[in-house]
């Protein structure tokens, strides 16, 4: 049987829920032809195919184009094959007893267009055009904070077929939803059970020991990218503002013209690490609707694909890293350091930096 809306199904066990679209197994996948430019298929993203997809919801235009034409910079569109549907928030339970509890998955899903160019990666991007990308993900959130009944927004982007990315044209995703997910119900609960211990914020905490240890890999400004000391994934990077905010939609136009350089840089050198380059991008943030919390940080984290997933990960809940993130974060620095434009942002290590960890 086939159930045409998306449902939100929970856990009888624990406080998990799961996603059940089965309209996602129709989406395009360009990656399984290859070479793809011999093929001739068309690329539902590229410049003058805006038909294949969605009316857009926003953009970015050159002045006196027209919406769903060519001349736009970036085009956020809804997803073609939603994980979650806008609708009804109201709508009661599919199925409510004690052990199966679903509804129908109300949400909204998008996809954000960030360049009418045929490439894959922002960094094949300029900086300008990364700012551009940063001020349409800042909307975004702008307007999801006035839709009623949404708790939460995930903005991601999946990096090569082995993070899962169906098309290669450069895109993020979007899922915002009316609960918290589990993993950052977590990160919340985590983050203010230390706050309330020590009056502190964690992630700051984190900002003044990681920027001057070995897992140190760029330090601008504004902003700071270091491999996290439990790092989960060979070469995992999170970038943080400097300045203490909850919020991803409160940066500012200043912090975003940092952001767009250091993550240009960033991913640049993970890719240059990890090879084929595949990872997942991820903004954390605090929930739509709160205020601003003393206790949280926003910060975005990047997790190659560097080692898939198996059968402890996935028995255990936590992961095996093959490699440490003192020397995930020596190597990209010193690939930072072979581009003139990043030597001289570098963060300054300590004389252990410069000792090779041996592999575990």
């Amino acid at each position: 049987m086939r159930i045409v809306m998306p449902e939100l199904r929970k856990d009888p066990v624990i406080d998990r829920w799961v996603i059940i679209a089965d309209n996602r197994g129709e989406r395009p996948r360009d990656f399984e032809i290859a070479p793809r430019r011999s093929t001739g298929r068309l690329c539902p993203f590229c410049e003058g195919n805006e038909r294949e997809t969605p009316n857009e919801v926003q953009s970015v235009r050159d002045p006196g184009s027209s919406p769903n034409g060519p001349g736009w910079k970036i085009r956020v569109v809804p997803n073609k094959f939603p994980a979650v549907c806008d609708g009804d928030l109201g709508k009661p339970p599919a199925y409510d007893d004690a052990l199966c509890h679903a509804e129908p998955a109300h949400g909204v899903h998008e996809v954000i267009i960030e360049s009418p160019r045929h490439v894959s990666s922002l960094t094949q991007l300029t900086k300008d055009e990364v700012v551009l990308v940063l001020q349409t993900y800042r909307r975004r959130f702008e307007i999801l904070e006035s839709h009623p009944g949404l708790s939460s927004v995930m903005l991601f982007k999946n990096m090569g077929a082995e993070a899962g990315a169906s098309l290669e044209h450069i895109h993020s995703q979007l899922i915002a939803l009316p609960m918290i997910p589990s993993l950052q119900a977590a990160e919340l609960q985590g983050a203010k059970a230390h706050f309330d211990a020590s009056g502190r914020c964690v992630f700051c905490r984190m900002l003044l020991s990681e920027s001057v240890s070995p897992r140190g890999v760029l330090g601008s400004e504004r902003f700071t990218a270091f491999c996290p000391f439990a790092s989960r994934f060979g070469y995992e990077t999170w970038i943080l503002p400097n300045r203490h905010v909850s919020h991803f939609q409160r940066i500012t136009d200043d912090e975003i013209v940092d952001l767009a350089d250091v993550l240009r840089k960033v991913l640049k050198a993970v890719e240059t690490a990890v090879l084929p380059p595949a990872y997942n991008l991820v903004f954390h943030t605090a929930p739509l609707g709160d205020p601003p919390l003393e206790y949280y940080h926003w910060h975005v984290e990047i997790l190659p694909a560097f080692a898939k997933a198996a059968g402890f990960e996935w028995g255990g809940g936590f992961h095996i890293n093959p490699v440490y993130p003192e020397q995930a974060a020596q190597e990209l620095r010193q690939t930072l350091e072979k581009t003139p434009e990043s030597k001289d942002e570098s963060i300054r290590q300590t004389e252990a930096n410069s000792e090779r960890l041996p592999m575990p």
